[in-house]
């Protein structure tokens, strides 16, 4: 797939998540929940989780109604994490995708509902009564729940509001964000080669290439933290720094981070490389992407 193909394609998925998100995330919810839902998901955000379910579908020729709601699973989970994160007891933010965070706008009761409403929708998103197989939207729901939970997501933040103030050796940073950041993405790309027929062979290659994405994605993260302004990222710039929190930046310096980035692209395209998937070529310019993003 050539860039300009790949630009259209993306374009292309990116409004049939948003238009199916619109959909389903409810707008009557009580007390004025489902306005606080939207405006924490919908119309925001780099869609790069929704976009890797639907690349790693398209190479294996998953089923399009099952990868779409998989695709949609992802964000909603992602969107709650970033409602909750921005709390006050958490990381105390007010800007979130160029805008006030949905707790500033709305309140932190009002926050925190929205959060969990949003965690219960993926699952029943990925749950149709119609559509998608039965063993198929349990194998969806496995995916997302181990990478969201106590061993991916929730753990991951539970170990970095931990460490602020703490020095992390790599290893520890490493592991730190395979789970806070790295286990989401990683299932992203399973969730969609769940869809569709795969070798043992290339589900290890996709594991391995979500892994290596994960974390470059937390690095370059942590290297735009320090190098970008607020108004090019849509949230705060050097918050971490402020919160004193272990960061690659911190643990490796700016430019050996910089390195270890294009390293762990590298790691995700030899993964690719080894699939045996006939194309594989969205995967590959998702990898570069987010190495080359700026915000």
């Amino acid at each position: 797939m050539k860039r300009q193909h790949f630009d259209a394609w993306a374009a292309a998925e990116l409004d049939a998540v948003e238009s199916a998100l619109s959909s389903w995330v409810p707008a009557n919810a009580p007390a004025g929940l489902g306005e606080t839902m939207r405006y924490g998901v919908l119309d925001g955000g780099k869609r790069l989780r929704p976009l890797l379910v639907l690349a790693a579908a398209q190479a294996v020729d998953g089923e399009r109604e099952a990868a779409l709601r998989a695709a949609c699973a992802v964000e909603l989970i992602h969107a709650y994490s970033l409602v909750h994160d921005d709390m006050p007891c958490m990381d105390n933010d007010v800007l979130r995708r160029g805008k006030p965070t949905v707790h500033v706008k709305f309140g932190e009761a009002q926050a925190m509902l929205a959060g969990d409403a949003m965690q219960a929708l993926a699952f029943e998103v990925l749950t149709p009564e119609h559509g998608v197989p039965a063993a198929l939207q349990a194998r969806l729901c496995s995916l997302l729940a181990r990478s969201a939970g106590h061993a991916g997501m929730a753990g991951g933040q539970a170990i970095d509001l931990a460490s602020v103030g703490q020095p992390l050796a790599e290893q520890q940073l490493r592991d730190m964000h395979r789970r806070k950041t790295g286990a989401l993405l990683q299932a992203s790309v399973l969730m969609g080669a769940a869809c569709g027929p795969v070798s043992p062979a290339a589900w290890n290659a996709l594991a391995a290439y979500g892994d290596a994405l994960g974390l470059a994605f937390q690095v370059v993260d942590d290297i735009l933290d320090v190098t970008a302004p607020s108004e090019t990222l849509g949230k705060t710039a050097g918050k971490d720094l402020d919160n004193n929190k272990p960061t690659y930046v911190s643990v490796l310096g700016l430019e050996r981070a910089r390195a270890h980035a294009l390293e762990l692209c590298a790691q995700a395209h030899a993964a690719l490389a080894r699939s045996g998937l006939a194309d594989s070529s969205a995967l590959a310019l998702l990898a570069d992407k987010v190495v080359q993003r700026d915000n």
